[in-house]
């Protein structure tokens, strides 16, 4: 549940340090962020798989450059090496077309984590904004330990801050430090967005940054998806490799049978009582329908989506869902990658 606003205030003209302002569950800060890094292993987001792959990458050699083993043609982008041009194909389809080599395999990663009003909220273990930071700061440390560059775009209802992908620890720490001061930020009074939507915003950014092959992962509940969104991952998904991570947390989907729920979006609150079942029932379709649609979509664009819970410890999510080789369909938004129950 969201935290009492009181709270989470502070006194007016004092400055403490960003750890001072962390409360286990409700907030973190920079260092606990960076002890992740300790418990960022058994998985990777980028598995060693046939090229066509949706999460395959090209991970077969770390190094930069042109190499002698040919691997795949593909439609030029802006920003390839003009070497790489294969003028036959050019010629004959009318469309430039370049040669890929296996030297050729990093791949740089953007991770766009939500932080809005809407993941201020948590029934057990931590809030959804905290599971979503932990999950970035877990795969910004796997990336730069499998020696690929890492980026992000961290946003918030009031906040967007985009960032490159970089190949070293301080690029990974600036992340970090972004992330913790915008999950501090959050409180229980603080207003949604108003207008348009951050984040959509956000993934408009990782299309400005993320210009093609890259591995992007988006981090949010999703919250205010709507048409837009869906084009936007689709443009990403056809140039890069993507991910959603799901974040989402227990409590819609094994409501109490009684006691009560203050929802508020930062000005105005209503409260539910779960005594009634009608309630119960219309809560929990709601949820449902929700789940259901959001799986659709990405089934519909080829993205798969990860579920992973804000009641549970995030690091073992990770490693049970990307640890080992999971089937086809699992990764390709199967009937396996359903919402947990």
């Amino acid at each position: 549940m969201r935290p009492d606003a009181a709270a989470q205030g502070r006194s007016p003209g004092t400055q403490q340090p960003a750890p001072s302002r962390a409360r286990p569950g409700v907030s973190l800060d920079t260092a606990s962020l960076v002890a992740l890094e300790a418990t960022a292993r058994d998985f990777h987001f980028l598995s060693r798989q046939p090229v066509h792959s949706l999460l395959t990458g090209r991970h077969g050699s770390r190094v930069r450059g042109r190499g002698l083993d040919f691997e795949e043609l593909r439609p030029y982008f802006p920003g390839d090496d003009v070497r790489t041009m294969d003028w036959r194909v050019t010629a004959r389809t009318g469309k430039p077309h370049v040669r890929v080599y296996a030297e050729e395999k990093e791949r740089p990663a953007l991770v766009v984590v939500d932080q809005r009003i809407n993941m201020f909220f948590g029934s057990r273990r931590v809030m959804k904004s905290v599971a979503a930071a932990e999950v970035a700061a877990l795969a910004a440390w796997r990336i730069v330990a499998d020696g690929d560059r890492v980026g992000g775009v961290v946003f918030g209802d009031q906040a967007m801050t985009p960032l490159a992908p970089q190949r070293s620890r301080h690029g990974v720490l600036h992340l970090l430090g972004e992330l913790a001061r915008q999950n501090q930020s959050l409180r229980a009074d603080a207003p949604a967005a108003r207008g348009a939507d951050p984040l959509n915003a956000a993934l408009q950014h990782a299309l400005r940054l993320a210009h093609h092959d890259h591995l992007v992962i988006v981090i949010s509940d999703f919250s205010g998806n709507d048409a837009q969104t869906r084009d936007l991952m689709l443009q990403l998904r056809r140039r890069n490799d993507l991910l959603s991570v799901l974040v989402y947390d227990p409590f819609l989907l094994h409501l109490p049978e009684s006691g009560h729920l203050v929802v508020s979006d930062g000005e105005l609150q209503v409260e539910l009582g779960f005594g009634k079942e009608s309630l119960r029932h219309a809560i929990r379709r709601f949820a449902d329908a929700h789940s259901a649609a959001l799986l659709e979509w990405h089934m519909g664009i080829g993205v798969p989506l990860l579920p992973v819970s804000a009641a549970e410890d995030t690091a073992g999510q990770l490693r049970r869902l990307l640890g080992h080789p999971p089937g086809a369909a699992a990764l390709r938004g199967g009937p396996g990658m359903a919402v947990r129950r």
